[in-house]
């Protein structure tokens, strides 16, 4: 089992960025002080959902800030950034950490970042396979040109090399692809590239995107073996308590404020109507969801999703109750209470 952080780098109400950042880049370094396995860092443009606007650029700071864990992006958006640029970040960021980079991509939303970028919604409707595309071949191959419908230019050198790692085993950086659809999962088992599965989604749920993620990898004759290995990771929220009431209690005194305020703050690219959650509906579903409660209980429930939908790798949001001192405890907590109970 390998269970690690997911920072939003959320601003709660009544507090700054620089506050938010701050317990964003406190919380990685107590996940490794406590002995958890990784980091994986969101990235959001002008909401305060998320106040960190490049998840590579943190996973840098954040690669030399610590010397055992891993670091991942959950997610770079793709539609909004060019694929040779971002993986020649990641191939920097893996050749000078010695392979603890993740690369995590995704499609993101429709929002006014597809304007401000100069993407177009083109670039999220339709673009995403040919931006992934472009992404692994430069990040597999030595020489690099496109002719596609967005991105075109004459064959140049890949520099770095990802597949230079010193001491390391041969290939890149890993990859994985945040999947919320049946034509995402699709996507991604045809590159055989593991899934990130977000927090909203239940066991049930995130089991039957693992069984489709394995028929469609099986029959682009992906092997048993590569199908066996596909590190898909499991998103999810952490709150640990000495009693489940409490920890929920934390949870629901923070969490709805700052979702509201952060999902109201979504502006779509083209005016598009939106749905948005229920903040408080939705706190109480990710505590039900998730390891929200007393060590044991934790541990319990980290278990029985990985019995049930075979992932054990775990993303897990731990600044739910928007606190500092609250958050490292909590984190500090999950690798000292529940961690050895999961070994």
């Amino acid at each position: 089992m390998r269970v690690g952080t997911f920072v939003l780098a959320a601003q709660f109400p009544g507090q700054g960025q620089g506050e938010a950042l701050h317990r964003a880049v406190r919380t990685a370094e107590v996940t490794e002080e406590s002995g958890l396995d990784s980091v994986w860092l969101a990235e959001h443009h002008f909401v305060p959902y998320g106040v960190c606007p490049s998840a590579v650029t943190l996973s840098a700071l954040l690669l030399g800030r610590t010397r055992r864990i891993g670091v991942g992006t959950a997610v770079s958006v793709l539609p909004t950034a060019h694929p040779v640029a971002l993986g020649e970040q990641a191939a920097l960021l893996h050749l000078t950490s010695g392979g603890r980079f993740t690369l995590g991509v995704g499609r993101g939303g429709p929002w006014v970042d597809l304007e401000v970028f100069g993407a177009g919604p083109a670039a999220y409707e339709n673009g995403f396979p040919e931006s992934l595309d472009l992404l692994m071949r430069w990040l597999r191959e030595p020489r690099v040109g496109a002719d596609g419908e967005r991105y075109a230019f004459r064959e140049v050198a890949v520099v770095p090399r990802p597949d230079e790692l010193i001491g390391g085993p041969p290939g890149g950086p890993e990859v994985v692809v945040a999947c919320t659809s049946p034509k995402s999962v699709k996507l991604a088992a045809e590159r055989g590239l593991p899934m990130l599965l977000g927090m909203h989604c239940g066991d049930e749920e995130k089991a039957e995107m693992v069984a489709l993620w394995r028929t469609h990898a099986r029959a682009c004759g992906r092997s048993p073996d590569e199908i066996a290995a596909a590190g898909h990771v499991s998103a999810g929220v952490v709150q640990i308590a000495d009693r489940a009431a409490d920890a929920t209690e934390t949870l629901v005194k923070a969490m709805p404020g700052w979702l509201k305020r952060g999902l109201e703050a979504h502006v779509t690219v083209d005016g598009r109507p939106r749905t948005m959650r229920d903040p408080l509906a939705y706190t109480e579903l990710l505590c039900a969801l998730h390891p929200v409660g007393p060590p044991r209980l934790a541990a319990d429930r980290l278990a029985a999703t990985a019995e049930r939908t075979g992932i054990t790798r775990f993303a897990l949001l731990a600044e739910g109750s928007g606190d500092l001192a609250a958050t490292e405890e909590n984190v500090r907590r999950l690798g000292a209470e529940v961690l050895p109970q999961l070994a």
